[in-house]
């Protein structure tokens, strides 16, 4: 069957919006090839004849899929169908995790949930990927139970917007793997290899139009692990830098901070003989024309957006 022969009536669509970005639509006459317009009625009631540049509309999928906990089995998988299908969770069933497949897709609560004690550990500890309800420790069960099984490295890739809560996934992910590989309390793997983090923002993050505190950098860490398969260590193996931003930055956007937190401390004595001056009197920190004499310093601007992806191989 063509994907055009779909287009009948009450099948559903979802059309681009100006503010809700998606809207959805019931088709009102079947399409037939060659017509110029879809005859539609949007949810409240509006009939309408939406044009048919280049392509036809986005199929929606049927209810009883919406909802589903793997974006890979939904019927149709587009923008518009894994934005819904991420609202609906999120908003009807208040689930921050999705797979789509072997990738965990999270939507940042920005809020602590109690979905991460030693309990919910211990019940994703030894399960497969998929027995259970989406989860970062699903991911981490995953990785885990393969470099012991079949004695090879693994990589998580934690990726997302700046405030997406890619800090805060790592950190859940490195406890993980110190309870269930038994390394002890007092190792702190993910404290210790977090407590890192001040002095790699202080040289990695820099105010943008979109994030006062946008982290600018990637970083690779890498966790080792003992022939008993617990954590004896970890080190941070690559670091990289938005090094364009060192010596330009776009209106309204400042440089790295480590360069204002200096200037705010001018006045210490351990920084007397640099002959610093405030952040206001340098081209270098004021390049991007929002002159300002407050640093960053503590805190942070969240961006409402879906969260970071995570995925293992």
């Amino acid at each position: 069957m063509a994907l055009s022969e779909l287009y009948t009536k009450y099948n559903r669509v979802w059309i681009p919006d100006s503010e809700e970005v998606w809207k959805s639509a019931e088709i009102l006459k079947d399409y037939r090839a060659g017509d110029s317009e879809l005859e539609l009625q949007l949810e409240d009631g509006t009939e309408l004849k939406y044009p048919l540049d280049s392509q036809l509309p986005h199929l929606r999928n049927p209810d009883i899929l919406v909802g589903e906990n793997d974006l890979t089995a939904l019927s149709y998988l587009h923008e518009p169908a894994v934005l819904h299908n991420l609202r609906v969770r999120f908003v009807e069933s208040k689930i921050i995790y999705t797979y789509c497949g072997i990738i965990l897709v999270a939507v940042n609560p920005y809020k602590q949930l109690p979905i991460y004690g030693d309990a919910v550990i211990h019940a994703y500890s030894g399960q497969n990927m998929g027995d259970m309800d989406p989860h970062i420790f699903a991911v981490a069960e995953e990785a885990y139970k393969q470099m012991a099984r079949n004695n090879k490295n693994q990589s998580i890739i934690v990726s997302g917007e700046s405030g997406a809560g890619k800090t805060v996934s790592a950190r859940y992910t490195m406890r993980y793997f110190a309870v269930v590989s038994k390394s002890g309390s007092n190792t702190r793997v993910e404290d210790k290899v977090l407590a890192s983090n001040p002095v790699t923002e202080a040289f990695g993050n820099a105010k943008t139009t979109r994030n006062d505190n946008s982290s600018r950098f990637g970083k690779y860490t890498e966790i080792s692990f003992d022939k008993r398969h617990q954590i004896i260590g970890a080190n941070m193996r690559t670091y990289l830098l938005e090094k364009s931003r060192v010596v330009f930055q776009s209106e309204n956007e400042r440089n790295y901070h480590i360069f204002y937190q200096m200037c705010a401390s001018a006045d210490q004595p351990e920084f007397k003989h640099l002959r610093l001056m405030s952040a206001d009197e340098f081209r270098y920190t004021c390049m991007g024309a929002r002159r300002t004499s407050t640093v960053w310093m503590t805190g942070r601007t969240w961006q409402r957006h879906a969260g970071p992806f995570l995925c293992w191989g």
